[in-house]
């Protein structure tokens, strides 16, 4: 039986976002602002169709996506950038279910970031 990834999720672990967010050439004051954010994750599951929701104090940001399918992710709710496929080295994110958290490890270039939530109840 496939994984539910399906709830509402809060951050509980940030590894070098900082990092991240400079290999996608984000601008300082908004890295310094968005270190700051406790993101809370809301992912709609249907088979292989996602949508995952983020919310924070400074912005939103939804992403819907079909598994196995290639899309061009724009960040809307972040900086406005859209992001497809070789614009930067070695980058892409991967979502799994451990135990009771999601992780989520995220990788631009050199840098890689990984985050943790639990599912809010």
């Amino acid at each position: 039986m496939p994984v539910d990834f399906s709830g509402t999720w809060d951050i509980v672990s940030n590894v070098n976002f900082e990092g991240y967010m400079v290999s996608l050439g984000i601008d300082f004051a908004t890295r310094k602002i968005a270190s700051l954010l406790k993101p809370r994750k809301v992912i709609e599951q249907e088979g292989d169709c996602f949508t995952i929701k983020t919310f924070t104090t400074f912005r939103n940001y939804d992403c819907s996506f079909k598994i196995g399918e290639e899309f061009i992710e724009v960040t809307k709710g972040m900086d406005n950038r859209s992001c497809q496929r070789g614009e930067k080295k070695n980058r892409g994110w991967a979502h799994w279910i451990q135990g009771d958290e999601l992780h989520l490890k995220i990788t631009c270039e050199d840098q890689v970031c990984k985050q943790v939530y639990k599912r809010s109840l």
